[in-house]
């Protein structure tokens, strides 16, 4: 007997894993920089980087490691608590975005580091902050 989802009507039978996709790229990438503000120049390299009090950097990294991992958990978790895990840590990635975007990368647009942004421009940023709206507002219903 064949799998029903691969025998469906619909042009694209395993669309409803799709979601996966973005689950991954918003997630490694905030996996990797939380991380890395704990493992590279440390919280307080960062702090000193971006003149930012300590603590405020260290929110920063642990927001961005609750990101991933609730972006993670939302699509393995069931029913509610999923979809909640998902709209928040979703939710959790677009004010560290917005951050991102207004104190380091806006006046340029491509993601190319130049003398006026070393950082490089908004465009990566502001395609993560659409990815997070996106999961903000559908949470887990494909």
């Amino acid at each position: 007997m064949m799998n029903p989802a691969l025998t469906s009507s619909r042009p694209f039978p395993r669309a409803a894993w799709a979601h996966w996709l973005l689950r991954a790229a918003l997630a490694s990438v905030f996996l990797y920089t939380g991380a890395d503000k704990f493992a590279g120049s440390s919280i307080q390299g960062f702090a000193q980087i971006m003149e930012l009090p300590w603590i405020i950097a260290l929110a920063v990294a642990l927001g961005e490691i609750a990101t991933g991992l609730l972006v993670l958990l939302g699509g393995i978790l069931p029913n509610r608590m999923g979809d909640a895990a998902t709209r928040l840590g979703a939710l959790f990635a677009v004010p560290i975005l917005l951050g991102a975007i207004f104190m380091e990368h806006w006046g340029q647009w491509h993601f190319m580091a130049t003398a006026s942004h070393p950082l490089g421009g908004m465009m990566f940023q502001v395609t993560l902050a659409l990815i997070a709206l996106y999961l903000m507002a559908k949470g887990n219903r494909t």
